[in-house]
Formats: structure tokens, sequence, C-alpha cells
């Protein structure tokens, strides 16, 4: 695909709202191997080095999601934004597959509004910047996480948590635009419009569609691991190995900790192993559970509904802290007995802020830390929701967006 035109040579200083310079390209993308429910690395083609100026206002793309309330997951059309001055046009290319997706479209945690379009964890190529963007230009690759706005002046948005915005951030998809109006619809699509400042840049030569996940479970498993501070030769636990759980793992085991992974899927073990957990614990294993009471520093839960809380919070060292990451349901058999005696913590974590965001996306680049995905394509999306629920995927599926646009 290349899409060409000619420069405009508009005055940036006249009509400056109704005649913003941008920079516009097309990118030529060679389809990807179309090996659905298959892991592979699958790398963008760097797009060529043609740019020049054009306007760019709102249009119509190719989307997937639901149209309304009991509507089948499908293509869809949804409208886009004109490009602003501060804003970043991009071209999505991979976009993962998180189990948030499933419960928002599944309406798990409330109606969502509709259309819905999920996706928070995409890449792509930069196709078109306002005139006062300054980190991006055209043929960059760039991705978004999990907000693409936040007031940007209250306490938590100045410390660089924005995700806590006290103002209340914007969600990439099924959340109020205070902006523009409506809802936001998400990564699933063809093309996104987002302001600058929730862009993350993505390092050249990364692997696109390994690193889009790193833009949610990557960044909401590292939060933690820096917020608490975890060091080498620490103790921890992941509690669940799937998007986030390995992860987590990965994560663990670079920072040269001593790892030990808890999980109800004996076929995992030999995974765990692989990727560096010294050891693997089927919870239901009692004997295992008492062997390693009061063992760990840090214990990151990533199981993504309610379980009992207190087996683990046993297994920490006083002063420890259980840091749940998945569950937004009641917590069961939680003790305050066990709380008291110990020390013990149990604390919560949402993601993590643009900042943060960039840093784990840098952290991985330079250690050659990659999410293991299986890709997919768009009209696969409702086979991996279900899927996922049933714990088959190893470990993150990522659509090949541009495989939708070829069918």
């Amino acid at each position: 695909m290349c899409i060409k035109c000619g420069d405009s040579n508009h005055d940036g200083r006249a009509g400056l709202r109704e005649r913003r310079q941008l920079l516009f390209t097309g990118l030529g993308l060679a389809a990807a191997p179309l090996l659905g429910g298959v892991p592979l690395s699958a790398r963008a083609q760097q797009s060529p080095a043609a740019a020049v100026g054009s306007n760019l206002g709102a249009s119509s793309v190719r989307a997937w999601g639901m149209a309304a309330a009991g509507a089948a997951l499908g293509p869809l059309q949804i409208p886009r934004r004109a490009v602003g001055p501060k804003d970043v046009l991009i071209d999505v290319l991979y976009c993962g597959v998180c189990h948030t997706d499933i419960h928002i479209a599944r309406g798990d945690w409330g109606p969502p509004s509709y259309p819905l379009v999920p996706g928070h964890e995409f890449v792509g190529r930069v196709v078109a910047v306002g005139d006062e963007v300054r980190r991006f230009k055209v043929g960059d690759a760039a991705g978004v996480g999990c907000m693409v706005n936040s007031c940007g002046t209250c306490d938590n948005c100045k410390a660089g948590i924005e995700q806590f915005c006290l103002n209340g951030n914007t969600l990439t998809y099924n959340g109020p635009d205070r902006v523009h109006g409506g809802h936001t619809l998400g990564g699933y699509s063809e093309r996104i419009v987002v302001t600058e400042r929730f862009v993350i840049t993505i390092p050249p030569g990364a692997d696109l569609a390994a690193t889009a996940p790193l833009l949610c479970a990557g960044v909401t498993t590292f939060s933690p691991m820096q917020h608490w501070k975890l060091e080498a030769g620490q103790r921890v636990g992941v509690i669940g190995l799937g998007g986030l759980g390995h992860m987590a793992l990965k994560l663990a085991v670079a920072r040269s900790a001593d790892v030990t992974v808890f999980t109800t899927s004996p076929g995992k073990v030999a995974d765990a192993q692989r990727m560096g957990a010294r050891e693997v614990v089927l919870p239901s294993d009692s004997v295992a559970m008492q062997r390693l009471a009061s063992k760990f520093d840090l214990l990151i839960a990533t199981v993504p509904s309610s379980y009992a809380v207190q087996p683990f919070m046993n297994l920490l060292k006083v002063d420890g802290t259980l840091v749940n990451l998945g569950s937004f349901d009641p917590l069961q058999e939680v003790r305050g007995a066990g709380l008291i005696r110990g020390r013990r913590s149990l604390a919560g974590s949402l993601i993590g802020g643009v900042a943060e965001t960039q840093q784990v996306v840098d952290y991985c680049a330079q250690r050659n830390i990659q999410a293991e995905i299986e890709l997919i394509r768009p009209d696969q999306i409702a086979q991996a929701f279900d899927r996922v629920v049933k714990k088959d995927v190893r470990y993150r599926f990522v659509i090949d967006v541009k495989a939708g646009l070829s069918a």
C-alpha cells in the first residue's frame, strides 16, 4: 500500500487551526504469514522514506468490535478525529489481546459503551504528525498503552502516575473522552489518533508484534517490581502463568531474583522452567505450600478472577507484600491475624504511567525480553477470547491487523 500526496505549502501562521501542516506518507508493508494460533516472531518492515506535507481531517477506518449489545464481534467502520497540532496518527500493525478486553466485551464489569472496539496494547507506524509534535516523525515505530489522556495538572499526573489521575484519565477504549466527546475506541483498528504525550517510542529493530504486549502486560508487572524495589537475590513468587504472569516471570528473572511460579496448569510447568523459574508449584500441593511458608519477599498475583488469598499470604516473610494485579473481584479468605502477626501487606497496582511504560519498553529492548505470542487474524478474535478463558494460549494473542485489511 502506498499513499502519496503533494506538499500543500500552507502558511503555518495563517489559519493555523484549519490548515495545520502534517507530515504524511504511506507504508509499504508486506502481509505477515497467516499462521493464526501458531507462535511466531513477526517483524514489521521499515517504511519507505517518503514524507510530504498535507492536511488530514477526520476519517472513517476499519475496526473490529461489537456494534451493539448482543452483537457478535466482527468488522466495523468507526470514526477517527482529525489530527490536531499535538496529535500523532498511527497505522496500527499489531494489537495484543488482554483479558481485560474479554471482561469488558462480555460485560463482566458492567455494560460497556457501544460501539465497543477493544485494544490497549498496540504498535504501528507513524503516518502523520501535527505541527507541534517533536518526538515523532513519519515512519517511526510507535505504541500506545492503556491510556490516551489525563488532566496533566493534578499531583499524580505531575508525579508521572497518570493511571491514578485525580481528575480521571482517559482510557484507550470504553472510556469517556472528555476532550472530544463520546467514548474512546481502541486498537483493534486500522488507525488511531493519539496525543503525543501518550505515545510510546518503540526502539529501532524491535520485534513489533512481540513488543505490543509490553504496553499493558509488561508495564503492569514491571511497575510493582519498581515500586516495591525488587532486588537481585530476593525471593519472588508469580501467581498465575498467563499473559501477565509470563511477563512477570521474565522481568523478575532479568533482575536476578529467585523466582517461583504458582500455576494451576501442570502443562505450563516446563515453560515456566524454560523461562527461568527456579521452582514451579501447583497450589493444590499442600506439602509444597507448607514448605514455602514465610519464604517470600514479594508475591505478584496475576489471576484475573476471585481466588483464595490467605494460602499465599502465608508464604510471605515478615514485611513481605502480595500485590494483586489481575482481580477486580472480592478477594477470598484474607485473615487479619495473618497480616498482623507477620506485618504482611496486601496491596494492588494498576498498569503504570507513561514514563514507566516507556521505561519497560526500553528495558526489554536492551535485554531482548519479549512476550511469547500467538499471532492471529482479526477474524480469529472471538475464538481467541474463548481460548484465553480456557487458559489455552502461550502466552499472549496478538492481532495482525493488516491481515484483516487484506481479507
